[in-house]
């Protein structure tokens, strides 16, 4: 049975959620009273037309058998998410407040931005995008780094009513061209260059690859905003230019007025498209429409955070993901907080950073993801022992699911066992957190998603599509709608109800295994296609995983299934070892290691190959590319697809090197 840690005293402490017993009244709440709930949450905000009352306030069918899919919420309402994020707060008196420090990728590079800022700098962008034709319904897809420009281009395109589309910084000209073609946008919004780490990214010269090759791709205009600080100049870029269609920020923007009117825009009107990455074929717009999603990112910073005006809130996401989207760019404005806006990476220039601006800022509300957490811990207790950290109340995990040994290092040494932690369960589909602590009221287990947030109906089945009552474990799917919800997959809606619907009638599919216990507490398995069946006995990789990386010699872990001849599918574990370890190394290692899968989970559990890797293949958020793994270990290199998404490339090479030792 696992440790329950209890919410510190200090946390609980004038929490908004203070209790076990009052997350459940809560709870109950918002499933029996959906409009009162609800309602009653968004009233702090802005709203042109308020809702419907009564049947109509939010309507839905989960059942192909009984027709389309579809959902709605705040039906009848307008508002606009942009002025809602920052004109609210001016208006308020509130001008003053600091919305973003910035923290370049180098040391010496910051810059602080108010509210009041940030609403004049959002109204110029808007004016020179009206300059350019672009309205209501428009699409923009945005390339940029982590500057302030980037939350601020958003907001704009939010403002107009254009449906905007952010793009990773970084991602490569066929990713990027496959995102341009679906949207069609009248505007391509990007950077000069970025410098990550010690590494220079181009973006405008990616963005000339497509548009200048890919005939039926045409952008009337391309902003571009010089990045000094990405150590590429001005004039290295300028003779690339395209007359009449590429545009200098620093030439244009500035000189906009700085008020611009609001396009109040109905609850269902669509407010941004993310595209799902690290998959092959089409890429999948993920549609999100404007009030549901505002009050969805806004409740789950509130409560899961249990945000107050006095916190500084961390999140090292990029805008080019979902988590960037929801807890940067819109639920701490929405809720008028001040936060860090890290253009950089948690281990440059050392392993230090991400506590060094800690202890600079007094960030309260820290959140990062399993990957950085793992990395981090291998560096070793001396890059975070060496500052202070005394600040932090809450530390946040995004992504995956985190493996216990991990989850206590978080605790115990970036936390000093003083802190509380929030394992965080959602999807890009999702737009909001759904499975999650409450800082002080959910008695914490290492590696457990705990229950459920408000609104949300989890459910579990077995292979026969029947509900699991108590405890059990199985597939994962939600019962009803929730506010916060994706609504379509753009352009494709058929896609939409094939993927999310089609699988188990009347339910949302997540697409993740998970495992209820006796205290009612949810575990996240990983995604239904990371589960390993071994002569009939379904193995969670994360469970392997997690088992591994509970080895001190193992600093991290990514296992995929192999055919195998009798078994049907065999374990197949990449391992990445503490700083300081060779490659490969001795024989005993592998034993040993083999050896704590036996006893974590039994021998069934066995890994039939250990493939040492010094690095593993990860997007530039930090996310695993189990695929790439997966044709590694199955000897199909030569079908490894496009890897140049990839934080480094030249990862790959070396696994292949390394694949038989």
């Amino acid at each position: 049975m696992a440790t329950l840690y209890q919410p510190p005293e200090h946390v609980v402490k004038g929490a908004h959620v203070d209790s076990l017993a009052k997350y459940k009244d809560m709870y109950e709440r918002s499933l029996k009273d959906p409009e009162g709930f609800w309602g009653d949450f968004a009233s702090q905000f802005h709203w042109n037309k308020k809702w419907d009352s009564g049947e109509n306030f939010h309507k839905y069918n989960f059942d192909l058998n009984k027709g389309g899919i579809f959902l709605s919420w705040f039906n009848g309402a307008e508002t606009n998410v942009c002025y809602n994020c920052v004109d609210r707060h001016v208006k308020d008196g509130n001008g003053d407040r600091v919305c973003f420090y910035w923290e370049g990728n180098d040391v010496d590079q910051q810059t602080t931005t108010t509210y009041k800022q940030l609403h004049d700098q959002v109204c110029q962008i808007a004016n020179y995008m009206k300059s350019k034709g672009v309205g209501k319904g428009d699409n923009i897809t945005i390339y940029m780094p982590m500057v302030p420009e980037l939350p601020a281009t958003m907001l704009a395109c939010a403002r107009l009513g254009a449906v905007f589309s952010v793009v990773f910084a970084g991602f490569s000209a066929e990713s990027l061209a496959g995102r341009i073609s679906d949207s069609s946008p009248k505007m391509v919004v990007t950077c000069s260059a970025v410098k990550r780490g010690p590494k220079h990214i181009e973006l405008k010269k990616i963005v000339d690859e497509i548009l200048d090759n890919e005939e039926e791709v045409h952008v009337p205009t391309v902003l571009i905003y010089d990045h000094k600080a990405s150590g590429v100049s001005r004039e290295a870029i300028h003779a690339s230019l395209v007359e009449g269609r590429d545009v200098w920020w620093q030439d244009v923007i500035p000189d906009q007025p700085t008020e611009c009117e609001v396009e109040w825009v109905g609850a269902e009107d669509p407010l941004f498209k993310l595209y799902t990455s690290g998959s092959t074929g089409k890429p999948k717009g993920v549609l999100h429409t404007s009030a549901g999603y505002m009050c969805g990112a806004a409740a789950t910073f509130n409560y899961v955070f249990d945000y107050k005006p006095d916190d500084i809130f961390w999140c090292t996401a990029d805008c080019g993901w979902i988590t960037g989207h929801s807890y940067v760019t819109f639920g701490p404005l929405l809720m008028g907080a001040k936060q860090i806006l890290f253009e950089g990476v948690p281990t440059y220039p050392d392993a230090g950073r991400c506590w060094e601006v800690c202890d600079k800022y007094g960030v309260t509300l820290f959140y990062t993801a399993p990957t950085a957490i793992r990395t981090l811990m291998a560096c070793g207790n001396q890059h975070v022992t060496k500052h202070k950290r005394t600040s932090l109340r809450i530390l946040g995990t995004v992504g995956e699911p985190i493996n216990p040994e991990a989850w206590r290092w978080y605790y115990e040494v970036v936390g000093n066992s003083n802190v509380a932690i929030v394992d965080t369960w959602w999807q890009t589909e999702t737009g909001a957190h759904m499975i999650t602590p409450l800082p002080g009221a959910t008695p914490m287990k290492p590696g457990s998603a705990t229950l459920p947030f408000f609104g949300v109906e989890p459910a579990i089945l077995d292979d026969k599509g029947n509900e699991v009552e108590g405890p059990g474990q199985g597939y994962l799917v939600i019962k009803r709608p929730w506010p916060s919800m994706m609504r379509t997959v753009a352009g494709d809606h058929a896609r939409f109800e094939q993927t999310y619907f089609s699988h188990y009638k009347g339910y949302y599919f997540t697409g993740d295994g998970a495992r209820r216990d006796e205290d009612g507490y949810y575990w996240i398995l990983g995604r239904v296609d990371d589960v390993i069946n071994v002569s009939g006995h379904r193995i969670g990789t994360a469970e392997v995983e997690s088992a591994l990386v509970g080895h001190h010699l193992c600093a991290e872990a990514a296992v995929v299934p192999v055919d195998h001849p009798i078994k049907g599918q065999a374990i197949y574990a990449f391992v990445t070892l503490m700083n300081g370890n060779e490659y490969p190394p001795d024989e005993s290692v592998r034993k040993e290691l083999v050896a704590q899968v036996r006893k974590a989970i039994g021998p069934i559990a066995t890994p039939d190959v250990i493939h040492w890797a010094p690095g593993l293949p990860k997007t530039r958020s930090g996310k695993i590319m189990r695929r790439v793994l997966r044709k590694i270990a199955s000897k199909e290199e030569d079908q490894l697809g496009d890897t140049s998404t990839l934080a480094d490339p030249g990862v790959v090479q070396v696994l292949l090197e390394l694949r038989g030792k």
